[in-house]
């Protein structure tokens, strides 16, 4: 897709800015409740490869940032769900959404917790979390326990692999 490569792109070259950090923290909020945007993995991997000293510390920010963003997609969801819903359609998320639904019926905060550390986009499942109304502390600690093990596992990776 033409727009995800032009992003990319974009992504690849905040990376090496010296405001990188600043980027990656609006990176990893960003895509956590906007369509569409592109995992903050893009900007993780190179500069904790570049930076290896910082790479803990780049985890702590994506995560946080992550989670910070995972609250507003909630607020999103249980707010301003009928505003968004012809956007989830237009963007071809609609089929996530249903799909994170059953999820969520299945497995409730694991779901968060899976969607947080797949690749499974997890904006679908911050917007869906408040669209159901799920408790906000387990959607928090899903959030921190997912989102967290998959950015420090990325940053460990580029340190010791």
């Amino acid at each position: 897709m033409k727009i995800f490569s032009a992003l990319y792109t974009r992504v690849m070259h905040w990376a090496r800015h010296r405001h990188a950090q600043y980027y990656l923290g609006g990176l990893s909020f960003a895509e956590s409740c906007v369509l569409p945007f592109p995992p903050p993995d893009v900007m993780l991997a190179p500069m904790s490869l570049a930076q290896p000293h910082r790479a803990w510390w780049y985890a702590s920010l994506t995560t946080v940032s992550s989670v910070l963003g995972g609250l507003l997609g909630y607020l999103i969801g249980m707010f301003l769900f009928e505003l968004i819903e012809p956007l989830l359609h237009t963007h071809g998320y609609w089929d996530r959404y249903q799909t994170a639904v059953a999820y969520f019926n299945e497995w409730g905060a694991w779901a968060v917790f899976v969607a947080g550390f797949s690749p499974i986009p997890y904006k679908v499942f911050t917007i869906s979390a408040g669209a159901l109304h799920m408790s906000l502390l387990p959607f928090v600690l899903a959030s921190l326990l997912g989102r967290g093990a998959r950015f420090f596992l990325v940053a460990g990776l580029m340190c010791w692999g």
